[in-house]
């Protein structure tokens, strides 16, 4: 609720508290103090409220003046509130509406978008990595309760989202899957994400799916669904746990990676697209170092072989990708200068 609208209600509100004060002490006054202040305040709703379940005091004539002139002003306040409230009602519901299409109007204009379906969990982390990364994403949510949180998951920016089920065709088209690049499977049932594959498939057959999976027959039954890669949160747990125990300083420097605020590094993925003017050129030749500041860590061919650590004199071939480490606005400008997206599964935000 806007300054301007609270403004005008705690006007409305005072009010009708200065009528409901001034006539109960105006009751009290004239009965010069033999009714109690309870009778008075009864008094004072009976007159405004005209509802006339009897009088507690006796209304000589001062009391009827008294309580005429209550009634004419009292009521007057009374039905400004209401209306003030109705109109309020009325502007707030409106402006959720507008709010609405205005969202709509947004994610109908995306292109290469991710999907996030569930934001239980699993998915606000989801979505706190994907405004790290700056890309541009969806968030569809069945609790009605998680839509104010969704806010704070994104910085206080104006997040994208729908609120209804995932497993319904309507909603997908409503975010927009035939145009999106990816799509996350994050509901708490397994049954749901399952579904959610099943339909995202059908309607984009290009979609890049990733699920999340509890139970250990599921990923099966995902990948044979349609879906790209299933993630199992055990899975990921108990590699976590034992890393800790193994390599810990390894997993301390990842995690101060993904924390760091200030400079956002990430490991990501930059696609070298056919046509770009980097094809054919040696790493050494391209300095990539020097013209995006990044550290390249690996190189992924088009038929998906890897080499790690690829030496300076390893050459660039078409719609391979390169696996770097640094941050956002370093990953952006090298695939500005490659000429493609590196291989997303969602737009860069400015």
């Amino acid at each position: 609720m806007d300054g301007h609208v609270t403004q005008r209600l705690t006007k409305a509100s005072v009010i009708v508290v200065i009528t409901i004060t001034v006539g109960t002490f105006g009751f009290w006054a004239l009965e010069a103090g033999n009714a109690s202040l309870w009778d008075c305040l009864y008094m004072t709703i009976i007159t405004l409220s005209t509802v006339g379940y009897g009088e507690v005091i006796p209304m000589d004539t001062p009391m009827r003046v008294f309580a005429s002139l209550l009634i004419l002003f009292g009521m007057g306040s009374l039905i400004y509130f209401g209306s003030t409230v109705v109109a309020l009602w009325v502007e707030l519901d409106m402006g959720q509406v507008r709010r609405r299409k205005r969202m709509q109007k947004k994610i109908d204009n995306l292109r290469d978008h991710v999907i996030v379906c569930g934001v239980g969990t699993t998915g606000s982390h989801v979505v706190r990595e994907l405004v790290s990364s700056r890309r541009a994403f969806v968030m569809v949510e069945l609790r009605e309760e998680r839509m104010e949180e969704i806010r704070e998951l994104t910085g206080g920016q104006d997040a994208l989202f729908i609120h209804g089920d995932a497993t319904e065709d309507r909603i997908l088209h409503i975010a927009g899957v035939d145009k999106a690049k990816g799509l996350i499977a994050a509901l708490p049932s397994d049954k749901d994400n399952l579904f959610i594959i099943l339909s995202a498939r059908q309607m984009n057959p290009a979609l890049r799916i990733i699920a999340r999976a509890t139970e250990k027959d599921s990923s099966a039954k995902m990948i044979r669904a349609g879906a790209d890669q299933v993630v199992s949160p055990n899975l990921i747990g108990g590699m976590r746990i034992a890393s800790e125990m193994i390599r810990p300083q390894v997993v301390e420097f990842l995690d101060m990676m993904l924390r760091d605020t200030e400079q956002n590094v990430r490991i990501e993925q930059v696609l070298l697209p056919a046509g770009s003017p980097y094809v054919g050129k040696l790493i050494a030749d391209a300095n990539i170092r020097k013209v995006a500041d990044v550290l390249v860590i690996a190189l992924r061919d088009k038929e998906g072989r890897y080499t790690f650590n690829p030496g300076p004199g390893t050459e660039l071939t078409a719609d391979s990708t390169l696996v770097v480490l640094g941050s956002i606005d370093s990953v952006i400008e090298l695939r500005r200068r490659f000429g493609g997206r590196g291989g997303d599964i969602a737009l860069d935000t400015p």
